[in-house]
């Protein structure tokens, strides 16, 4: 349970806040009296969700900053402005992701799917690194999903093939493998990473799939779980005691659970990381 855990010297960043999981997350983190910065793309409705939040909470530390997340200059401005008003973090939660139904590619030349669900939460983490560490003990929390396919290093902008479930659990499984590595990276540090599957949720992920996703979407709805349920075992991975010392680990709800080999060997998750890298223009001695 986390409802006895107090957060009100904690300082914590969530993507994607303004609707869904993120913001049902936001809400339950401003509830145990965190300090909690909302990200959001879209002014009025990441205004209204901090609204929303402090009047739900009663706690009026809540914070909004806007970015894009397609776009990496965003991504750094986004890590720049947190940097210019704290100087420290204790909780990360990389939440905000999209399900493209067609393939559509950024103004940095990606495919968008690969661009927010996995180069963004890469590049945001490393850049608050510096106030990881300053808020240790603190953790990250990414949000992955149920599949982990195989990464087609040699595809990733889906030139080859756009099929839009695939898009999207790929980006996924880069999630995954990112995590493992920083985990390893963060060794000692004092910070932890982790990946959660939070279940099927209804959300507004998947409000312009088509085709087979869209029945499946459909077909799922009775069984989802709602925004608030995942938040809770967002929050407790977040925050409960006993995983304290539990990083670079896969989790479905709060339970541990194995990814398949198929995602990616220690090979496959090295050139992952170079590529991610050279992708984001982070230098390799960074950090």
């Amino acid at each position: 349970m986390t409802d006895s855990i107090d957060l009100r010297d904690k300082v914590c960043l969530v993507t994607g806040a303004n609707s869904g999981i993120g913001q049902a997350t936001a809400l339950a983190l401003a509830g145990l009296g965190a300090t909690v910065v909302l990200h959001a793309r879209d002014a009025a409705k990441g205004e209204a969700a901090r609204d929303e939040i402090v009047a739900a909470s009663g706690n009026t530390a809540v914070d909004l900053l806007l970015a894009d997340l397609s776009s990496q200059a965003a991504v750094r401005q986004l890590a720049a402005a947190f940097k210019a008003k704290y100087d420290r973090l204790n909780i990360l939660i990389n939440n905000a992701g999209i399900n493209t139904s067609q393939r559509t590619i950024t103004a940095d030349g990606f495919e968008s799917n690969w661009a927010v669900n996995y180069l963004a939460p890469f590049l945001l983490t490393q850049l608050l690194l510096d106030q990881l560490a300053a808020g240790a003990p603190a953790r990250v929390v990414n949000l992955g999903t149920w599949m982990q396919p195989p990464i087609d290093l040699d595809d990733l902008l889906r030139e080859k093939s756009y099929v839009p479930g695939a898009a999207y659990t790929q980006s996924k499984t880069g999630v995954v493998l990112f995590t493992r590595e920083l985990a390893h990276r963060l060794a000692g540090t004092g910070v932890t990473i982790n990946c959660i599957n939070p279940g099927l949720v209804h959300t507004q992920l998947g409000r312009d799939a088509r085709g087979g996703f869209r029945l499946f979407l459909a077909l799922t709805r009775p069984i989802m779980k709602s925004p608030q349920q995942a938040a809770r075992d967002i929050v407790y991975l977040a925050t409960s005691p006993a995983l304290a010392a539990a990083s670079g680990k896969f989790f479905t709800g709060r339970k541990e659970t194995l990814v398949p080999k198929e995602a990616g060997d220690a090979a496959v998750t090295e050139r992952l990381w170079q590529l991610s890298e050279q992708q984001t223009h982070l230098a390799a001695a960074a950090h």
